[in-house]
């Protein structure tokens, strides 16, 4: 662990986002001495999540395990335990986090204590919240009129553009996760998918207003490659813009965008699904209303799917060892 120097008092980092965003965030964050709170999106209803959400009536646990395997101290055998997914007979495609997590919830009778005690036997370093503990369906409006209900399916859509994202039914967010915004010094809107794993989060009541009124510096870490499905043909000046549609101008201080390219073999296999490198716009970025920081942000690790696993995966993911310390750059200012 590195200690910040100088910092009698640990800083309080936030992130907010999904999954894998979350997971490559946290990583890095863990190694210093500070306290970090995951806040995890609850939208998700697609592979492993998405049939025990349905068949068992628990809450998606997919994007909270990924984030309580990242921030765990507890041995290797055991993070990947909790990683595993089954590759054949009736588990097949199913993650065994998951599974756990939904056992948990029945056992404890609330997702918030199931996520307590996984914690505790993965030893993680901060907290892992859920944003909401209410169910969260997403619904999609597109620019021709249609609507698509549920986050699998708006994050498969391919043939028209999204004109917002909206819940089906009101959800509050929860007391820990406003509590932990609120007394924040840092929060991080981590890079993912944008309208199905970080916009949702914005959606529960009281999410926006506490990111209006907390005094912790916002920071929000663009994409590195489009998703047609969502974002196409986006820059980076887009993902902000669309950020600040749901949150509101000048509430976002800082916006990390990442300037290196990507191999000509990996910029290839994104072309054949018609995705690409977000370019950094920076002359549309250009404003008084929030900072601009750039650098060399990939990771040079090129990430291999489970053959078991049956949703798509970005290959291509920021470093979090660059991450976090462009995070702390901000917190210690």
């Amino acid at each position: 662990m590195v200690k910040l120097m100088d910092q009698a008092i640990k800083k309080k980092i936030v992130t907010i986002g999904g999954g894998t965003g979350n997971f490559t965030v946290l990583s890095g964050l863990k190694k210093y001495d500070i306290d970090i709170s995951a806040i995890v999106n609850m939208a998700d209803d697609g592979g492993s999540t998405g049939v025990l959400r349905h068949e068992l009536g628990v809450l998606p646990s997919g994007d909270i395990r990924q984030c309580l395997v990242a921030l765990s101290e507890a041995p290797e055998v055991l993070r990947d335990l909790f990683l595993y997914r089954f590759g054949i007979g009736g588990l097949a495609g199913h993650n065994f986090g998951n599974i756990f997590l939904g056992a948990l919830e029945k056992v404890t009778n609330r997702f918030e204590d199931a996520v307590l005690v996984a914690g505790k036997i993965l030893n993680i370093k901060g907290k892992v919240i859920p944003v909401t503990v209410e169910p969260m369906v997403l619904l999609a409006e597109y620019e021709n009129g249609k609507t698509l209900k549920g986050q699998s399916k708006i994050a498969n859509y391919k043939k028209h553009k999204i004109k917002k994202v909206v819940l089906e039914n009101e959800v509050h967010t929860s007391y820990e996760a406003i509590q932990a915004i609120l007394e924040s010094d840092l929060v991080v809107l981590t890079p993912g998918d944008l309208y199905t794993s970080l916009i949702p989060n914005f959606l529960s009541f009281g999410m926006t207003e506490a990111l209006r009124r907390t005094k912790a510096k916002i920071v929000y870490v663009v994409n590195l490659m489009t998703k047609r499905a969502e974002t196409h043909a986006f820059g980076a000046y887009n993902f902000v813009e669309e950020v600040e549609k749901y949150l509101g101008v000048n509430v976002i201080d800082y916006v990390l965008v990442n300037t290196a390219s990507p191999s000509e073999e990996i910029a290839d296999l994104y072309k054949k699904e018609n995705e690409h490198f977000v370019s950094p716009d920076l002359d549309k970025i250009g404003n008084t209303r929030y900072k601009i920081i750039t650098g060399d942000l990939i990771s040079q690790i090129v990430f291999e799917k489970n053959p078991a696993d049956k949703l798509k995966r970005s290959i291509l993911r920021h470093d979090s060892d660059k991450l976090a310390r462009a995070l702390l750059n901000l917190v210690l200012l």
